[in-house]
């Protein structure tokens, strides 16, 4: 499809869609937003008059099944990935989904088998954007061995703020809708796997701050989704890390990640999209600059319209990652619950 127009539909206009997926998708040459399924007609109505999108569907079935729409931008809730995907690819369409690919490993899986039985089909996951801009420079880093071998790794992912008891439930504390994801944990384990690469054993513990919301329709729900979480995790590559992911660290530090080797030492700041490290027998950490052909940033839309047009591979990001982070987050869970240690499994 190189210099063909490429008709792409959307199913849940979501924040997100409305801040990239729809206009940045609209703004690739030779695209066309031919359609869009939100939660409700109207909804998608609005979203059909702000954007120009061609035509409104009150069924995302219907759209799935369109002859005349060749891939679909997918903005829903990660209850209902596995679904819509697999139905997208059957359909014969390219799929661009969402991130926290599913509500478990088993249906990252079956997502996963949907895109191999359709190996000519394009199948991106939207990745973690909190460290685009600087990954590039840390992969380089470690692969010229400026940290030597590595020993620990240390992420501290903050949400620095107090406790409201009186907040209704986010959907992203409804394990209905979300499943086991937790917090940002997903995001920050596929930067370290981009990095440094998997785990194979974890250990959890986790908190639960509130452990009633009432949801958007004032019913008292029980939490599930953990306000809390401590992770000690063994890499493949044989160091150990340190993983911590909170929304009641209220005053702590940004998030950040510390990269310890035999050699030298990596500091991440992800909200300052700054780099800085030490060697051996230097004294303190200077900050490493980052060329503006290195700060990649978000080009999720451009790759996704790259790759169907045959002009590039997707990096950012293929359902095989999409399924190891699902893997890990299960593996958390599971350590939580059962208050041990236990293995990630390998895809």
């Amino acid at each position: 499809m190189t210099n063909q127009t490429i008709r792409v539909g959307f199913v849940g206009a979501g924040a997100n869609s409305r801040k990239h997926h729809i206009p940045k998708l609209r703004a690739q040459p030779g695209i066309e937003l031919t359609a869009v399924a939100n939660r409700t007609k109207e909804s998608g109505d609005r979203i059909a008059a702000e954007f120009g999108v061609k035509r409104v569907y009150g069924d995302w079935r219907e759209l799935v099944h369109a002859s005349d729409i060749d891939a679909v931008c997918i903005g829903t809730w990660p209850n209902t990935h596995c679904e819509i995907t697999r139905a997208v690819l059957e359909n014969g369409k390219h799929v661009l989904c969402e991130a926290r690919m599913a509500v478990d490993a088993a249906e990252g899986r079956r997502m996963l088998d949907a895109a191999r039985r359709a190996p000519h089909l394009v199948a991106q996951l939207v990745p973690a954007p909190n460290t685009l801009e600087v990954d590039s420079t840390v992969q380089a880093l470690l692969a010229e061995g400026y940290v030597g071998e590595t020993l620990a790794i240390e992420i501290q992912a903050n949400q620095a703020r107090f406790v409201d008891p009186n907040e209704p439930l986010h959907w992203r504390q409804d394990a209905a809708l979300s499943g086991l994801n937790v917090m940002t944990m997903g995001i920050w384990y596929e930067a370290l796997m981009r990095w440094l690469g998997p785990a194979r054993r974890v250990t959890a513990m986790t908190k639960i701050a509130v452990p009633r919301r009432k949801d958007e329709v004032g019913v008292w729900q029980d939490v599930k989704v953990p306000d809390h979480v401590d992770i000690l995790a063994a890499m493949a590559n044989g160091a150990v890390a340190h993983l911590r992911f909170s929304t009641v660290t209220a005053l702590a530090p940004s998030s950040e990640v510390w990269i310890f080797g035999t050699e030298g030492t990596l500091r991440v700041e992800s909200d300052a999209k700054r780099a800085s490290g030490g060697r051996r027998g230097e004294k303190e950490l200077r900050e490493i600059p980052i060329p503006a052909e290195r700060r990649i940033g978000w080009r999720v839309e451009e790759e996704f319209v790259n790759a169907i047009r045959g002009l590039e591979k997707v990096s950012r990001t293929t359902f095989e990652d999409g399924v190891r982070y699902m893997e890990f987050t299960e593996a958390v869970w599971r350590s939580a619950s059962r208050g041990q240690t236990v293995d990630v499994p390998e895809l």
